[in-house]
């Protein structure tokens, strides 16, 4: 493989790749913005990005700031905005490309609904998992035996 991609060719194999661009959909991974989506919208350097986060919901919201790149998980989410989108601009384009709809059908974001519910759990909520488990676990066992014996 010591052959050099020409233009088009490299734009192919970028296609699937998350690359660091004005636009990409970003997940914070540490800090008071933990959980919270936001959007590239300009690359000051090779380590940080100015973002952004227009949510309806106030407590889900990003104010525009400079963040490194090490607090963020980029996603295959991308808004086509131009460098430097004003707020109204942004939230159009996100609702356009309809990113938290995108976001919440993606495994990902299942997960994290899945361990935040998780930890939320009550007492009690996790005595009847327990025992809900237990009864799983006894008709899969008993159709395995079954299964075993023909």
């Amino acid at each position: 493989s010591g052959t050099r991609l020409r233009g088009h060719e490299s734009i192919k194999m970028s296609e699937g790749k998350r690359l660091v661009e004005t636009g990409r959909v970003c997940l914070c991974n540490y800090g008071a913005n933990l959980g919270k989506l936001v959007v590239i919208v300009n690359v000051v350097d090779g380590r940080r990005v100015l973002v952004d986060g227009p949510n309806a919901d106030p407590k889900k919201a990003v104010k525009r700031q400079m963040m490194p790149l090490a607090r963020l998980s980029l996603t295959k989410i991308k808004v086509d905005i131009m460098p430097g989108a004003r707020i109204n601009t942004l939230t159009k384009a996100m609702k356009a490309a309809d990113v938290v709809g995108k976001w919440n059908a993606t495994s990902w974001a299942k997960g994290l609904a899945k361990k935040e519910a998780k930890a939320s759990m009550g007492d009690f909520d996790r005595f009847k998992m327990m025992v809900a488990r237990k009864t799983r676990a006894k008709v899969v066992n008993k159709a395995m035996k079954k299964m075993v014996k023909k």
